[in-house]
């Protein structure tokens, strides 16, 4: 369960809301509004052993070493809380993690397995937000400032996301605050599953106390040098003439003082360029019929084409993909004449997909859906005619001008509610289903140019 702290007593609030209070839904009321940037720090606790934990039931609540080998040289990529309980870290030898932690588990490392969590991990944030950052595998910064892209209060988006992530199977940890460096510093004060929160005006009571290694800027060499001159804190730090600091810091003097007084301005930038938006699911019961079929396929259209817009992306490339039972993967692809951001034009061509990666009796997986080859264009309102006996029955299709426009106008109202009140405050009657039996291992997913396709 997440532990919700409050650096500093809000004013207004009269003491701390816990956790419980915010989680009954309770506490929401007496949240004080968020006013001004809002900034997450998402950290997956202990990732790699967390996901060999989640594949290995067995292995629950025992100490997890990832990486290396206790019978030969080597470091530790990672281990689980369990483990880190003995004395054992990341980059420790494995000879001496064996020592403190004779009876640890030893996992050589699934790599494309924790992509794949990551993978779903950074969908789940890209739900609540366009403005993402991925950091690494397991941390990502997302901008969840009300007004900017939904209007929820951070603190409940943040809940959202843990809440998310759990269902995954693992949990993350999250710090809240108005800069990416208090972001980052309040992840790391309550882990597991901690919320730590760092509300607009809090920072410098919140930084003041805390040791200067905390701060990221400063390593080894920076803080001895800063022990010598007296410094130990991130307050005493805050206090020092820039003048003093020159000999530690150099040209980076100006942007560490103002880390540690809270005053850094900073921005959550995705530098990686969208090759393709799609959305991939995987059933834990699979599928066999062709109506179910559709079902999914037209789910996953309407995910798709949600996040195109979001990202004001249209695409000419439609991608479909089926994995069967016995894990094989087909692929078919159509490329349209225009491009397209709205599902009820691409679904029905993506579901005309379907006969040529299936056949009658083969049990479905996973189905996954994706439009690329972006390129930014004038909308038009007609962009191909499908029949009205649509091959894709709940998503109609026609040529009829105002009720093109008519529908196109229900999509953008429709996107307005999600982006006020959450993703799932508007669902097709038809994807409840897939609620159900979908196990969302792999989630909605941006391919970038480093990845493969």
């Amino acid at each position: 369960m997440s532990r919700i702290q409050f650096p500093v007593e809000l004013k207004g609030v009269g003491g701390f809301i816990s956790a419980a209070e915010i989680k009954s839904g309770g506490g929401i009321a007496n949240l004080p509004p968020w006013l001004g940037k809002a900034i997450a720090l998402v950290d997956l606790d202990a990732f790699f052993a967390s996901v060999e934990q989640l594949d290995h039931p067995e292995w629950k609540n025992k100490p997890v070493i990832v990486g290396g080998d206790k019978t030969r040289r080597g470091v530790v990529s990672t281990c689980s809380y369990e483990a880190r309980a003995f004395g054992v870290h990341s980059a420790m030898p494995s000879a001496q993690a064996a020592r403190l932690c004779p009876q640890a588990i030893w996992a050589r490392g699934n790599h494309v397995r924790y992509q794949e969590m990551s993978t779903a991990v950074m969908m789940i944030l890209a739900d609540e937000s366009p403005y993402l950052e991925q950091v690494s595998i397991d941390e990502a910064f997302i901008d969840i400032s009300p007004g900017r892209f939904a209007n929820e209060h951070p603190i409940v988006v943040a809940n959202r996301i843990q809440k998310k992530v759990r269902e995954l199977g693992i949990s993350c940890s999250i710090g809240l605050g108005t800069s990416k460096s208090v972001a980052k510093i309040a992840s790391d004060i309550d882990k597991p599953e901690g919320l730590t929160i760092v509300y607009p005006g809090c920072e410098s009571d919140f930084l003041r106390p805390l040791p200067i290694r905390k701060l990221s800027g400063i390593g080894v060499k920076a803080e001895k040098q800063l022990h010598e001159l007296g410094i130990r804190t991130l307050g005493q730090l805050a206090q020092t003439e820039q003048s003093v600091l020159v000999s530690v810091f150099g040209k980076n003097t100006e942007l560490i003082l103002s880390r540690c007084q809270g005053l850094e301005s900073s921005e959550v930038i995705d530098e990686a360029i969208t090759k393709s938006v799609s959305n991939e699911m995987t059933f834990s019961v699979n599928l066999v019929d062709i109506s179910e079929i559709r079902q999914a396929v037209i789910m996953l259209c309407v995910k798709v084409g949600r996040r195109l817009r979001r990202k004001q992306l249209r695409g000419y490339t439609l991608t479909l993909k089926v994995r069967f039972d016995d894990l094989s993967v087909r692929t078919a692809r159509k490329t349209l004449d225009h491009a397209v951001d709205d599902e009820q034009d691409f679904a029905p061509v993506i579901c005309e997909l379907i006969g040529e990666v299936w056949q009658a009796g083969q049990e479905v997986r996973l189905i996954g859906v994706g439009v690329s080859s972006f390129e930014a264009r004038p909308e038009q309102l007609s962009l191909f005619t499908i029949p009205e006996q649509s091959i894709c029955p709940g998503i109609e299709s026609t040529s009829d001008q105002p009720n093109k426009s008519h529908k196109r106008s229900l999509v953008e109202a429709t996107d307005k509610v999600k982006n006020r009140f959450g993703e799932n405050a508007v669902r097709y009657g038809r994807d409840l289903h897939f609620f159900e039996i979908g196990s969302g291992t792999i989630a909605l997913k941006d391919d970038c140019p480093t990845e493969q396709h």
